[in-house]
């Protein structure tokens, strides 16, 4: 079993979101969506190069989302550019259905929730038309505060921020990036979260867990709690286009409606910067056509990862740039006010995978496991995972764990 607690949440303006729909269109706007998962998760990698990673496409894309319902001329012009369509679009609202529609109070051992919150400066008048449609817009809601006064704004953001992900502690921008951040006085924030807890459908046995050695980049080797189970998993073998292999596994959660896909690079000479570099979300779309049920030995690491990252650099370089720029920025579908304008975005994400989705994680008894001619899973390397709504495509998470014993800060 396992469980993930993710907070995203960042500060300032935000675009775009897609989603998944029951025609043709769904499963284009399902394809956008995985497109735009690994570019974002590509661009993460090229500054976050050398620590584990963790980021939620889909509460970006829920945020962006809701940005573009208030941005025009060119500033609109981007964000439908890199999300690739607008969400103005009746089609495309009728097409985007609630991510977490069904699952907000599962009685299936599976919790996921979506929410986003507009923090507005006082006394800044916003368009009627843009307030009713950011309400109806996944739990969305519009808060009025005063941003000359961070220390209890910052307070109301902590605190809207744990009400949404149920006391989980959030960093609502302390430290230097939150002295830059809140020197810009922003007169619009956007807080988005994303909370998921979830259930392995065959849960890992404490008792099976042993300290076996994880293989890091640079060759060196740790020690660290290794989970097990003899399962049967879906299971393929693909190649990246310089024909290097890599193996992809399925570890489906209780309901089924959503999994965890281990990526693995099948020689242990691939560095995984590699298999990242060459993935692409139409390979990603392919891989459920190579999956195949097969009985295998699985181990996979105990780990706890926590990422904040400065994703305005990050959009900008996806094709995002108007909108953080003072002269150039376009949001007159939010207030007809002058100078509306994204001055920093931040993201932020937690994850926690054991055995059966506690965070007691009491000392494990050290067992021998039979050698059996069973296939066996072995992720005691580097490797990718992507978390995912299985009947939608919609990527919740995306990550590599180049350490499990990586402390979280």
């Amino acid at each position: 079993m396992r469980c993930l607690s993710a907070t995203s949440f960042f500060l300032c303006l935000w675009l775009v979101e897609r989603s998944r729909g029951n025609s043709s269109l769904g499963n284009s706007l399902s394809e956008l969506h995985t497109e735009f998962s690994v570019s974002l998760y590509q661009t993460l990698t090229e500054t976050e190069n050398n620590s584990n990673l963790i980021v939620s496409p889909v509460s970006i894309s829920l945020s962006l989302g809701l940005l573009q319902l208030g941005a025009r001329g060119n500033t609109l012009a981007q964000l439908e550019g890199t999300m690739g369509y607008d969400v103005n679009d009746v089609r495309i609202q009728e097409a985007v259905s609630l991510p977490q529609s069904g699952l907000g109070n599962s009685s299936q051992g599976v919790r996921l929730q979506l929410t986003n919150t507009l923090f507005i400066q006082g006394g800044v008048q916003l368009r009627p038309a843009f307030t009713q449609r950011v309400e109806r817009w996944y739990n969305s809601s519009v808060l009025s505060v005063n941003f000359s006064r961070p220390n209890h704004t910052q307070g109301q953001l902590q605190q809207e921020a744990q009400g949404r992900v149920g006391g989980q502690e959030v960093d609502s921008g302390d430290g230097e990036e939150g002295a830059l951040w809140w020197a810009a006085a922003p007169r619009m924030t956007l807080l988005s979260s994303v909370v998921f807890q979830g259930a392995w459908q065959k849960q890992f046995l404490f008792t099976e867990t042993q300290n076996l050695p994880f293989t890091l980049s640079d060759g060196r080797t740790v020690k660290v709690p290794m989970m097990y189970q003899s399962t049967e998993v879906n299971f393929g073998q693909f190649r990246l286009p310089s024909e290097q292999r890599y193996t992809v596994l399925e570890l489906p959660y209780l309901d089924r409606s959503l999994s965890l896909l281990v990526v693995l690079p099948s020689d242990r000479k691939t560095p995984l910067s590699q298999l990242e570099a060459q993935l692409t979300g139409h390979a990603v779309a392919l891989w459920d056509t190579g999956l195949r049920r097969t009985k295998m030995d699985v181990f996979f690491p105990r780990f706890k990862m926590h990422t904040r990252v400065n994703l305005k650099p990050v959009l900008q370089s996806l094709g995002i740039s108007d909108a953080f720029d003072p002269s150039a920025a376009d949001f007159r579908g939010i207030s007809g006010m002058e100078g509306l304008f994204v001055s920093e975005a931040f993201h932020e994400a937690r994850m926690e995978v054991t055995e059966d989705g506690t965070k007691a994680a009491a000392a494990t008894a050290m067992v021998l496991l039979k050698r059996s001619r069973t296939p066996v899973f072995k992720a005691d390397r580097p490797f990718l995972f992507i978390l995912r709504r299985v009947d939608r495509g919609s990527v919740l998470f995306m990550g590599r764990v180049l350490n499990p014993a990586e402390q979280v800060h």
